[in-house]
């Protein structure tokens, strides 16, 4: 699939840095300069040279394309003039600093956006990088230089690049900074204080190696897929990281990205939701929205899975996934809230038998517990909470006054358990105790000796309040673990009903607009937005379906989903790409390309989609793009079906028609035979022989047809000599090349070949007949043989005006006749049997035209084929 991606787009190549002032603006412009002088149409679409001469000296050579100019708070920027490089369409474009961020107002936010549009208008690009500006090294840099970068790229810009490293020792690099050929003289002491210093370069150079030898090692194992090179590999590890609302979130991810780069293995990152899950703050939700959001656009699978607490989460996805490595991080928790909820990371490390565990200290930069946000206010409870707490007690201290009576001062204790209850299960735990409290206090004063005082006499009264708060804590813990248990229970079922809901829908339509409109309908239902759902028609993107109706799109939003269609990647608002549009694109993507995209807008041009709501939105983007796959797959069903039945009835045609006409062929052979022996000198009785003789190879060829369209053909392989083979062939087609020079050129030492004797002779005889019906009358028809590394290949060549361009590879189809070129004529069956058998035998057939002219048909028998003579004189396969 990528293979099939790269088609047509240009080639990347980074000249990859450990720091500024190693050299690689110079390098891309030395080796920019060897292409134009050999032919390369070469142009310099932004270099900084920041003020160098021996840069600028190399920048003259070339033909530099201004830069765009943007007004930008009473300040003027120039950036790169994208549509000018498109424009000039050059065979390669020179762009400096491909981690850069462009002014507002561009295209793209980013360079590398860029450089993406120039690669995917077949233009090549050389460009440079600092390794500090890798998304998925960027805080491992921060953490020892101090500095962190702001302005990255993506690690999928090396999937497809070249890579080349521009390497220099620390020694040189500091020598050049304080010779001031990094920096202006009076920066360069202040730059190695701090960035520059020898351990930071050293740790950089080493970052920046590994790079570049990762991105070699997983383009050689694309090869060898690509190429179904055989070899042994190891099983793959599957690697679990656990994002929680944490600071330092983002930077667990990036760890484990980097492992998996490492281990090259799928990865998941999961949040799981507890019943502390509904009192995050904004602040938290969005760090968990992050951080999942990076994850994607690392590559990552993610997943929100519910549970009681995230120990029994971990446990259940880790044995769900079969995860050989977790990653996790471990957060500056007090020892009083780890000794009431537990260290998961120690409870993992206890129990993590066959599962290695990487523990990420958490981000001390944000302390834990610092700031009171509201809704931590709020559990205390509210102004209208306390009241109702005061009314209970009054009510129930009316009640205990009149019930005294008849039931003695023995009960009125366990009256005073109603309002804790009421109160802890309503309010929560600490209005909960606030009502134990208030509740011990009212029986003390009103109900127990000395009366109307706080003064408690009976040691039994002091059990009798201590019950009633621990009565509190305990109801209003457990009745805030069953409404948070419920809650996130009735919100997973709910969303997984209306999952299942919206792909038995989908399952029930069976064309591409009803399916559109169910998604758009859905979509819009689930997520609260509006939602479409657009196509390719007659190659450009239309609206399929919309909900609520949408007449058209605004050129910025046609531009992102245009985007997201031909890249395959999110884009629009909330995205890093084109997020001044209104809509936000994503690409219904599976196997089989981008098959849709579906948009998503908000009335209030908010982000479409909320951070509790990414894993929705994820599994009905999934849904909608299996549905858009099952309806193509079902088209192609369709035409397969057709074709099939168009193939049998065309079989059993020829069948019927080449043994319908065999037998009166037979006796009408019979009968020229006759004359010919009667009548030796007649022309006439000459050419009935020989057009009778070639409607019978006629006939044979539609019988051998049908027999390979049917599989009903025979192998019986044996030892062949090709001088044998060539030989006989050419004896039974003499009369057709009697006009014809024939070459043999067929060395007596070739080796044996394997194959079926009667197939290699009818392919022979095609070919020979091709080369004599279009190699042009008179003209030599040349028989070749030789031995190659990997095979024994066997070439008929003739003179004639050669092959049409492009139609190498349809000549062998059936009834092909060379349309479109002076090789015309015949039954169009003799090369496509020729496939045929050579298929069958395992040999591989190709056509070319020779530099000289005319066509050459070759049989390549691998070196399986081949039979090699041993030192004892017998035959070794």
């Amino acid at each position: 699939m990528r293979t099939a991606t790269r088609e047509g787009r240009g080639r990347l190549k980074i000249f990859l840095g450990a720091a500024p002032g190693v050299g690689k603006t110079y390098e891309m412009l030395r080796e920019g300069a060897e292409r134009m002088a050999r032919g390369t149409d070469v142009v310099v679409a932004v270099v900084e040279t920041h003020g160098r001469a021996e840069t600028q000296a190399l920048v003259a050579p070339f033909e530099v394309i201004p830069r765009r100019q943007i007004a930008h708070h009473g300040h003027t920027l120039t950036e790169m003039d994208l549509d000018a490089v498109l424009a000039r369409r050059p065979g390669l474009a020179l762009v400096d600093e491909y981690a850069h961020t462009n002014a507002e107002g561009s295209r793209h936010p980013k360079r590398w956006q860029d450089v993406a549009e120039l690669l995917d208008a077949g233009i090549d690009v050389h460009t440079t990088l600092n390794v500090q500006h890798v998304e998925s090294l960027n805080d491992v840099v921060a953490s020892f230089t101090r500095v962190r970068v702001r302005e990255t790229v993506p690690d999928s810009v090396f999937e497809d690049a070249e890579i080349e490293i521009v390497d220099l020792p620390p020694d040189e690099l500091i020598q050049r900074l304080e010779e001031g050929k990094v920096y202006v003289p009076e920066e360069a002491t202040r730059a190695l204080g701090h960035f520059f210093s020898k351990s930071n370069l050293s740790a950089l150079r080493e970052m920046a190696l590994r790079r570049a030898a990762l991105s070699v090692d997983q383009q050689m194992l694309e090869h060898l897929d690509a190429n179904a090179v055989p070899g042994t590999y190891a099983a793959g590890d599957r690697v679990l990281v656990a994002v929680s609302e944490l600071a330092g979130a983002e930077s667990l991810v990036r760890a484990a990205k980097r492992l998996v780069d490492a281990l090259r293995s799928p990865w998941m990152a999961v949040h799981i939701e507890t019943p502390r899950t509904e009192a995050f703050d904004e602040t938290q939700k969005r760090r968990v929205a992050d951080a999942l959001a990076l994850a994607t656009s690392l590559g990552a699978t993610i997943a929100t899975v519910p549970a009681e607490s995230v120990l029994a989460g971990l446990r259940a996805q880790i044995e769900g996934m079969r995860a050989t490595q977790l990653v996790i991080g471990k957060s500056q928790r007090s020892w009083w809230f780890e000794l009431r909820h537990g260290s998961v990371v120690d409870a993992i490390l206890k129990e993590s038998e066959g599962l290695a565990v990487h523990v990420i200290p958490a981000d001390k930069s944000t302390p834990l517990g610092t700031r009171r946000t509201p809704r931590a206010a709020a559990r205390w409870g509210t102004p209208s909470a306390w009241a109702t707490i005061a009314v209970l007690i009054a009510a129930t201290t009316l009640l205990a006054h009149l019930i005294q009576p008849l039931t003695g001062p023995g009960a009125i204790d366990l009256i005073y358990l109603l309002p804790v209850i009421a109160a802890a299960v309503r309010f929560g735990l600490r209005p909960g105790l606030l009502a134990g409290l208030l509740s011990a206090l009212a029986f003390n004063f009103f109900f127990l000796p000395p009366l109307h005082t706080f003064t408690i006499a009976d040691p039994q009264s002091v059990v009798t309040v201590l019950v009633l708060i621990g009565v509190a804590a305990f109801a209003s813990q457990l009745a805030g673990q069953l409404r948070s248990r419920a809650k996130i229970g009735v919100r997973s079922a709910r969303e997984n009903a209306a999952v299942a809901s919206f792909a038995q829908t989908l399952a029930r339509v069976s064309d591409a607009h009803t399916t559109a409109r169910v998604v758009c309908e859905e979509a819009a239902r689930l997520l609260d937005v509006h939602a479409i759902v657009m196509s390719e028609r007659d190659g450009q993107l239309v609206i399929a379906a919309a909900s609520p109706a949408v007449d058209a799109l605004g050129p910025v939003d046609m531009a992102a989903a245009d985007w997201a269609w031909s890249r395959g990647e999110p884009a629009g608002n909330g995205t890093a790409t084109l997020n001044a549009a209104d809509w936000q694109f994503h690409p219904l993507k599976t196997a089989l390309g981008v098959l849709a995209v579906l948009g998503l807008a908000r009335e209030d041009g908010r982000e479409p989609v909320t951070s509790d709501r990414a894993v929705l939105l994820s599994t009905l983007v999934g849904q909608a793009a299996l549905a858009h796959e099952r309806l193509q797959l079902e088209g192609e069903m369709r035409e397969l079906s057709v074709l099939k039945e168009r193939d049998r009835l065309r079989a059993a045609l020829l069948s019927s028609i080449g043994h319908d006409l065999r037998t009166p062929l037979t006796s009408v052979m019979a009968a020229v035979e006759t004359l010919a022996t009667e009548h030796p000198s007649s022309s006439a009785v000459a050419t009935a022989r020989g057009e009778t003789q070639r409607l019978k190879r006629f006939l044979d060829n539609l019988i051998d047809m049908v027999r390979i369209d049917s599989g009903a053909l025979e192998i019986a392989p044996e030892p062949i000599d090709l001088t044998d083979a060539i030989g006989s062939a050419v004896h039974d087609v003499r009369r057709q090349l009697r006009n014809h020079d024939i070459d043999l050129q067929v060395p007596p030492n070739l080796p044996l070949v394997r194959a079926d004797p009667r197939l290699l002779h009818h392919i022979l005889i095609n070919l020979l007949v091709n080369a004599a019906q279009h190699g042009g009358a008179g003209r030599r028809i040349t028989v070749e043989g030789r031995r190659t590394p990997d095979s024994v290949e066997l070439g008929v060549l003739d003179d004639g005006p050669g092959l049409p361009v492009g139609m190498e590879a349809a000549i062998f189809e059936t009834f092909a006749q060379g349309r479109g070129s002076d090789r015309q004529g015949g039954s169009g069956l003799g090369l496509a049997i020729v496939k045929g058998f050579a298929a069958a035998m395992g040999v591989d057939v190709r056509a070319s035209n020779r530099p000289s002219g005319g066509a050459a048909f070759t049989l390549s028998f691998g070196n399986a084929l081949v039979i090699l003579a041993t030192e004892d004189g017998s035959e070794d396969a």
